[in-house]
C-alpha cells in the first residue's frame, strides 16, 4: 500500500488558509517499522508540515525511540538527558515525567495512577495544569464550567548543555473522554478558544514568523536568545502569564548564583529564528519563560535605519524588556484562528517539528480520569541553524 496524506482536521476556530502547508494525517504504513524508503518520506513530510499524524497505531517504547532516532541518528540521550528530570527535584518539570525503565529515552506523562506499565509496578501521574503554574488562575466556579487556560507554551529542550531536540514523538495509550473545555487568554483580548478535553495545542513558528510586521522580522533575524542555565529550576519559584506565554517579571526567578553547578560553556545562547532543514523557511522559536537575554545585531550594511527598531544592535538584559518584546513578537500567533488543538484518540502517534512550532499542554482531569502517554525526543547532535545572511539580507 503507497503512503497517502490527508489534510488534518481542523476546528472550525482555525483560519484554514494559515494551515495550508500546517499538519498531514498519513495513512498506509507502519510508523514503527519504516524502512529507509519510508522514513525519507515521512522526514520530508514531517520537515514541510511540521505535525504528522498516525492513527491506530502500535508501538512499542523501542520501536518509539528507534523512530525518534532516525531523524538524527547521532543523537542519544532523552532531550532533558536521561533520568535528569526525576533528579532535578528543584525543576518544575520533575512532577511531570516517569522514565520507563528499559528505553530511559521514553518517558511516560498523563494523569492518574497507572499500574503494571510497562516496568513500572505504579506510576502516580499528573497532568500539568495552569493553577500550580500561572500567576492568576481560573476560579473554582467556572472551572467546574469547564473553562481553562494553555499552561505553557514551550519547545521540548533542556536549554541549557543540550541541543534542542529536531523530532518529538507523542503516542497516547490511554485518553479519557469527557465534555469539551474553553480556553480563556484572559489577557485583555477576550479571546477564547474551544478545544477538546487534554488537547495538545500547536502553533507554526512558520506563521508566527510570517505575520510579524516588517520592523519585527528584522529584529527576529537579527537576534539571538541567551538562556539562563538550568532554566527550569530558575523559573521555578515564579509564575507565568494567563496565556502561559512568558513569565510574569515579579523577581521571583532563583539567583544565578542558587542554582545548580553550571558552567558558561553550557549556557545556550540560540538564533530567534531557525531554517528548516528542507524548506528554508524560517520559524520563530524561542521558548519565552527560560530567557534571560536577547543579543541583537546591527543592521546589515546598505539597509534602510528609517523606521528600523535597534538599528545598531542591543544586548537587553532588562527581564522585563526581555520579556515585553518577546510577548508582541509572539502573541500574535497564539490568536484562536492560528491554534491546531488535537483531538486525540487511542493509538494516536503525532510526531511533531520540535524546531519549528511550539505547543502547550491545555486543561484540567480529575484524579479519576487516567491518560497515558509516551513521550520521546532526543538532545539534538548539533544546535538549529539561524538566517542565513542571504535571509538576514532580505528581512533586516
Amino acid at each position: 500500500m503507497a503512503i497517502e496524506v490527508v489534510p488534518l482536521p481542523l476546528p472550525p476556530s482555525a483560519d484554514a488558509s494559515k494551515f495550508k502547508d500546517f499538519g498531514r494525517e498519513v495513512k498506509g504504513v507502519s510508523p514503527g517499522e519504516l524502512n529507509d524508503e519510508q522514513f525519507e518520506v515521512v522526514r520530508d513530510l514531517l520537515y514541510k508540515h511540521d505535525a504528522l499524524l498516525f492513527r491506530d497505531v502500535t508501538l512499542t517504547p523501542e520501536q518509539q525511540y528507534r523512530l525518534t532516532k532516525m531523524f538524527d541518528p547521532k543523537s542519544e540521550s532523552y532531550g532533558h538527558g536521561n533520568n535528569k528530570t526525576g533528579s532535578e527535584k528543584k525543576s518544575i518539570l520533575h512532577p511531570d515525567l516517569k522514565t520507563i525503565p528499559r528505553q530511559p529515552q521514553v518517558q511516560l506523562i498523563g494523569n492518574g495512577t497507572i499500574y503494571n506499565h510497562e516496568g513500572l509496578a505504579e506510576a502516580m501521574l499528573k497532568h500539568p495544569n495552569h493553577t500550580t503554574f500561572h500567576k492568576t488562575r481560573v476560579s473554582e466556579i467556572d472551572e467546574a464550567k469547564g473553562i481553562t487556560r494553555f499552561y505553557r507554551w514551550h519547545i521540548d529542550a533542556a536549554l541549557y548543555d543540550l541541543s534542542p531536540p529536531k523530532v518529538t514523538t507523542l503516542y497516547g495509550i490511554h485518553v479519557p473522554h469527557g465534555p469539551r473545555q474553553t480556553v480563556r487568554y484572559d489577557d485583555g483580548a477576550g479571546d477564547e478558544l474551544d478545544v477538546p478535553l487534554g488537547t495538545t495545542a500547536f502553533v507554526s513558528g512558520r506563521t508566527m514568523f510570517d505575520i510579524l510586521p516588517d520592523e519585527l522580522k528584522s529584529v527576529a533575524v537579527r537576534t539571538k536568545v541567551k538562556y539562563a542555565p538550568h532554566p527550569y529550576v530558575w523559573m521555578a519559584p515564579a509564575r507565568a502569564m494567563s496565556t502561559g506565554l512568558g513569565i510574569e517579571t515579579e523577581g521571583h526567578e532563583l539567583p544565578w548564583d542558587e542554582l545548580p553547578p553550571w558552567e558558561e560553556s553550557k549556557i545556550k545562547i540560540l538564533p530567534m529564528t531557525w531554517k528548516n532543514p528542507v524548506t528554508g523557511n524560517l520559524h520563530f522559536q524561542v521558548h519565552p519563560c527560560g530567557v534571560a537575554e536577547l543579543l541583537i545585531d546591527p543592521l546589515p550594511a546598505g539597509a534602510k535605519k528609517e523606521g528600523a527598531l535597534f538599528p545598531d544592535g542591543a544586548h537587553l538584559k532588562d527581564l522585563k524588556e526581555v520579556r515585553e518584546l518577546l510577548y508582541k513578537m509572539q502573541r500574535p500567533a497564539i490568536a484562536p484562528p492560528l491554534v491546531y488543538p488535537h483531538d486525540w484518540r487511542e493509538r494516536d502517534l503525532v510526531l511533531f517539528h520540535n524546531r519549528g512550532v511550539l505547543h502547550s499542554v491545555v486543561g484540567a482531569f480529575t484524579k479519576e480520569q487516567v491518560r497515558a502517554f509516551h513521550q520521546c525526543n532526543l538532545a539534538a547532535s548539533d544546535d538549529p541553524a539561524g538566517p542565513t545572511p542571504d535571509d538576514v539580507k532580505k528581512y533586516a
